[in-house]
């Protein structure tokens, strides 16, 4: 959760890359919600949160809000669960609107399709919990991040 009087302004995700046809891939492997008490002006000051994260990837540089404004919704991208001996990777990127009506993408994968957006917390987003599968060992699948829940602030 965010600390008290706060709100998240900005996002980071940890994404795996493509690994390649033999490979295996999780894709999504983190978020971040990147809390300040203001606007962009302050992000140097910001306070980040996060739940479970997977071990693959790397975390991507903040991207953020324009100034005054702040995550409001969010929609996940999820590629469907594959039959047979596929690489299924579950999240692969998520996308929020800011409380000034912009859309921020993060940088994950194509795979999949975008769900619909969550519904809009008035006064912005200040918590996270993601789901994760554990790691499954060697020649087996595996997919990190494969959901994710938004709290909103009650300030």
């Amino acid at each position: 959760m965010c600390p008290e009087g706060s709100y998240a302004t900005g996002f980071s995700i940890k994404v795996e890359p493509y690994q390649g046809l033999s490979n295996d891939d999780t894709a999504l492997n983190g978020i971040r919600l990147h809390c300040t008490q203001g606007g962009r002006g302050d992000k140097h000051q910001d306070h980040t949160v996060e739940s479970q994260s997977g071990m693959w990837g790397k975390w991507l540089d903040p991207i953020w809000c324009p100034p005054g404004g702040y995550l409001e919704r969010f929609s996940l991208r999820v590629e469907k669960t594959r039959s047979g001996l596929k690489d299924d990777m579950g999240a692969t990127s998520i996308r929020f609107a800011c409380s000034g009506g912009e859309n921020l993408e993060g940088h994950g994968l194509a795979w999949g399709e975008y769900g619909v957006w969550s519904p809009r917390c008035k006064k912005g987003m200040c918590g996270i919990q993601t789901k994760q599968e554990p790691p499954r060992g060697s020649l087996r699948d595996d997919t990190a991040l494969n959901d994710v829940r938004f709290f909103c602030c009650n300030h």
